[in-house]
């Protein structure tokens, strides 16, 4: 095959995909121009690209309506892109950190988290949350906020639409967490160590954990940073789990539907494996492992979380794009409700375990 010809067949491959993606790379680029604006004017920057990308994509989705030739570009950023993002988040993932925070402490975390999860989707589903939904929701708040909502989403099949409605409100009120979990320390009497932990569990970002707890003591930064990248640990096992369980998921929603005819009712077949596991958290698990067995160069390692952290601000633009906001306004009161109750239930257990395991 020629160069020439070689060229000619991506130009041609790439060609449908390419008015959207570049409609995606435009918004993230606005996003981390204001990123960057936020950080110079106030020192850091309240929020984030990832955020601002989805909430400038929505908002160009309401003023203007992409017409055909950027779609496929669109599902493109918003399902491959995203993949490739879950899959590079591997590399910045070591099991060794786990191992070193202690057996108890790293225990009562993986606990947390499956209390806060559980807890989380009860209450989304009481609130009449569809089961996706509720489970983006969950995984928002009792993992590791947006991020754990990026992964969770291709797994079980969410949209567009359910993804921007729990990262928008998940979003705003990781900020008014930063600002008001500080108050805390004086109303309940808490140690540096201990409001620390409480950071680390609750609080949806790395970064913004710096932030909540920079204001309190040097000893509650770094024991909240240790307990976040723990909790972020729990993303892999929870995402795997999900995966596993995708099949049950589709079932529910599918008996929610209307039952089809006899000749339209598809024969029964069994779910192959990599549609049971998909690629990308295979990919995912690899690079992990690889990682925390030291195969993995440290060199490599800044770049690839670099890479994932900008292609998941691209596929955030590209979700934003495919919103229609008035689905998202519509579920706004229930999903706020289930994100609060779910952050108040989430906050109760951390300092639940606290007391349990007698930190001072």
């Amino acid at each position: 095959m020629s160069a020439t010809t070689f060229f000619t067949s991506r130009k041609r491959a790439l060609g449908p995909v390419l008015p959207g993606l570049i409609l995606c790379l435009a918004v993230t680029g606005v996003a981390l121009a204001l990123e960057g604006i936020e950080a110079h004017l106030f020192g850091r920057a309240w929020l984030e690209a990832l955020v601002l990308a989805i909430v400038l994509g929505t908002a160009v989705r309401t003023a203007w309506s992409p017409g055909p030739r950027f779609v496929r570009g669109i599902a493109f950023g918003a399902k491959t892109v995203l993949e490739i993002a879950v899959v590079l988040l591997g590399a910045s993932l070591s099991l060794g950190t786990l191992l070193a925070a202690g057996p108890g402490l790293l225990i009562g975390i993986a606990g947390v988290v499956a209390l806060a999860i559980a807890g989380s989707y009860g209450i989304g589903r009481a609130l009449g949350l569809a089961p996706r939904l509720a489970i983006l929701v969950a995984c928002g708040n009792s993992i590791c906020g947006n991020s754990a909502i990026a992964a969770a989403a291709p797994v079980i099949g969410a949209d567009g639409q359910d993804v921007a409605s729990s990262i928008a409100f998940t979003a705003v009120l990781g900020v008014l967490v930063v600002l008001g979990l500080p108050l805390l320390v004086p109303l309940l009497g808490l140690s540096p160590m201990q409001y620390g932990v409480l950071a680390g569990l609750t609080v949806y970002a790395v970064p913004q954990v710096l932030a909540a707890t920079a204001p309190v003591a040097a000893l509650s930064v770094q024991v909240g940073t240790l307990v976040k990248l723990v909790r972020v640990l729990m993303l892999g096992p929870v995402v795997l789990a999900l995966s596993l369980g995708a099949s049950r998921l589709r079932r529910e929603v599918d008996a929610a539907a209307p039952s089809p005819t006899e000749g339209e009712r598809p024969a029964p077949s069994r779910m192959p494996l990599h549609r049971l596991v998909p690629w990308f958290i295979l990919a995912f698990l690899t690079l992990a492992g690889l990682r925390s067995a030291g195969l993995l160069p440290e060199a490599a390692v800044h770049p690839m979380a670099a890479t994932a952290n900008a292609l998941t601000i691209v596929s955030m633009a590209a979700l934003g794009l495919g919103v229609d906001v008035r689905s998202v306004v519509k579920a706004g009161p229930r999903v706020t409700l289930a994100v609060v109750a779910s952050l108040a239930a989430l906050t109760a257990v951390s300092l639940g375990l606290i007391r349990l395991l007698g930190i001072a």
